[in-house]
């Protein structure tokens, strides 16, 4: 399978301080041919915004030094960034409220399974080509 659409890739943002949960996704992406850029936290995240990058689909962890990932998307949303899909990613037992309260479409557990991040692309994928035919 692979994300692009016509010619366009997914873009994918991936906001986490954990350089070896950055490297484990990153590759899940990458099997996807998905356009991958990344934050160390939540505030290079809102930057990334506020210079006016656009993503297809965030995923976020919740903790992160500097700017957590519900602070992070609460933030994003109020820019106006409403069409971007994010998914909120954490171990913790409170983080899938405290994604959702705050906007998030999704929350997925650590470690993320390839078949569930399959299938995220999948939908993201799908969306992007509806788009792309109104």
């Amino acid at each position: 399978m692979t994300s692009y659409v016509e010619g366009s890739p997914v873009k994918a943002l991936i906001v986490e301080d954990s350089a070896v949960e950055t490297m484990v996704l990153s590759a899940m992406l990458r099997k996807f041919h998905c356009e991958i850029t990344t934050a160390k936290n939540g505030k290079e995240a809102v930057q990334m915004f506020l210079e006016g990058k656009k993503f297809d689909i965030i995923f976020c962890d919740k903790d992160m030094p500097v700017m957590s990932g519900p602070e992070a998307i609460e933030k994003i949303r109020a820019l106006g960034e409403i069409y971007v899909k994010i998914v909120g990613v954490s171990v913790g037992d409170n983080a899938q409220e405290a994604f959702m309260r705050v906007g998030a479409n999704e929350f997925v557990p650590k470690p993320m399974k390839l078949d569930v991040v399959r299938a995220i692309i999948q939908e993201v994928i799908k969306k992007k080509k509806n788009n792309n035919t109104v």
